[in-house]
């Protein structure tokens, strides 16, 4: 079911020309902070993968990918729903060594999201990757990842403040890390959505980690396909969002499993068929590097940087009427 939230007031900070020379302006700044801070270099990507290649994300495991023939190959394709996988096999193609890695410009279709003021059926995101040792694959490291990353998103939003001096977004350096089963034990009445809200009131940053297993309740934080990121190793982060008032992520993201957290995963999934796939045998059979990776929202840290109130505000995408009226009647721009 789609929905829009209004928030009381709300009038967009920029007009419609001084809106996209800051989408510019963010995307620019941010992708070289974020290389620099991390190691990363640049590398194109697929828009589409073999459906047998086993390389599309699967999501949680019930979305569809937009499928297609390729009559001058023989073969069918999906278009991504991320690059979870591939970047993974790009880093061995492409010699990669340790401690080295890789960003990309990702655009998907996800023909399945229910529309609100933070999902869309066009995705786009900064995907990337990185070869680690072993020895990395800790919970400390992890968070020192994190950490980089959210230095350099408050960097560009004080970068950003000074070239757009009317925004006045505040955020905060200062993460609270948190597990999923941590959440639900402090608020074990609510569902996971309203449980990330009250903690992120108060935080106003944190990473939420260990997500895509079952919680003591029976049920999960969240879905996360099992053969990619290790569920005792990963989570998202997250910001509050004044505009919006709720807890808004950024990023998801993860230590990648390596070949026994991904049999297990596999195992608790009911996923044992995917073993037979191209990706999936080079993995368990140890041939692909120890990674760590995710994927960063383009529009997502451009809504949250400029105050916007609707994804729709900072790219172009497709709405229901209901939507499309709505935004209209109280001054929300859609491009």
């Amino acid at each position: 079911m789609n929905t829009v939230t209004v928030p009381k007031g709300y009038v967009s900070k920029l007009n419609s020309y001084d809106q996209q020379r800051a989408i510019s302006y963010i995307k620019q700044t941010f992708q070289f902070g974020f290389a620099d801070a991390l190691g990363l270099k640049r590398v194109s990507a697929p828009l589409f993968v073999t459906e047998n290649s086993g390389l599309n994300d699967n999501l949680n495991g019930v979305e569809r990918p937009v499928s297609f023939d390729i009559p001058a190959v023989g073969e069918d394709a999906q278009v991504v729903h991320s690059l979870a996988k591939w970047k993974r096999l790009a880093l061995k193609r492409y010699n990669f060594t340790v401690h080295e890695g890789l960003y990309t410009d990702m655009n998907a279709i996800r023909r399945d999201e229910e529309l609100d003021n933070l999902h869309s059926v066009y995705v786009d995101q900064w995907d990337w990757e990185k070869i680690i040792l072993p020895e990395d694959r800790t919970t400390d490291y992890l968070k020192s990842t994190v950490q980089n990353i959210v230095d350099v998103i408050c960097d560009t939003s004080e970068k950003l403040k000074k070239q757009f001096p009317v925004i006045d977004v505040q955020l905060s350096r200062s993460i609270s890390f948190v597990t999923s089963q941590e959440l639900e034990d402090m608020y074990p009445n609510l569902s996971a959505h309203e449980r990330e809200n009250e903690y992120l009131k108060e935080h106003k940053t944190a990473f939420i980690m260990q997500i895509g297993g079952e919680l003591r309740s029976g049920k999960s934080h969240d879905g996360r396909a099992p053969d990619y990121d290790d569920w005792k190793l990963n989570g998202d982060i997250m910001f509050w969002n004044d505009t919006l008032g709720r807890a808004f992520e950024i990023s998801s993201m993860g230590i990648r499993v390596d070949a026994e957290s991904l049999d297990r995963q596999l195992k608790k999934s009911g996923c044992d068929d995917r073993r037979n796939l191209p990706f999936h045998k080079m993995l368990l059979n140890g041939e692909l590097p120890l990674t760590i990776g995710g994927g960063i929202g383009q529009s997502r840290l451009c809504m949250l940087l400029m105050g916007c109130a609707h994804i729709g505000e900072v790219q172009s995408s497709i709405w229901d009427s209901e939507t499309y009226r709505i935004c209209e009647e109280n001054g929300i721009a859609l491009l």
